[in-house]
């Protein structure tokens, strides 16, 4: 089936993209562009453990103003939240995923 952002040849045969262009990424649902390229890049932010209780309730057992770090994978899905940016790091690394810092 053709779309409008095909692209052929003068004698009708598809020319194989090169890249992303404008028009391909407006046309991506959000999951798509969520992952678009991204599949081994996560992202590691500050988080106050008051801030996950609602989400973790009684598990973790530290101060509200406690510095944690989350690691989130492309989408925003969280996959882990740990003591220690080292660690968060390394983590990720382990498991042959490139962290990344977000402020």
């Amino acid at each position: 089936m053709r779309k409008d952002n095909d692209r052929f040849d003068d004698t009708g045969n598809e020319i194989p993209n090169a890249g992303w262009g404008a028009e391909d990424l407006r046309t991506l649902s959000d999951e798509a562009f969520a992952n678009a390229g991204v599949g081994n890049i996560v992202y590691v932010r500050e988080v106050l453990a008051g801030d996950l209780v609602s989400e973790f309730g009684n598990e973790i057992d530290v101060p509200a103003d406690t510095v944690l770090y989350s690691v989130h994978a492309a989408n925003g899905e969280r996959m882990a939240v740990l003591d220690n940016r080292d660690a968060a790091f390394a983590g990720a690394r382990q498991y042959d995923l490139e962290p990344v810092s977000v402020h």
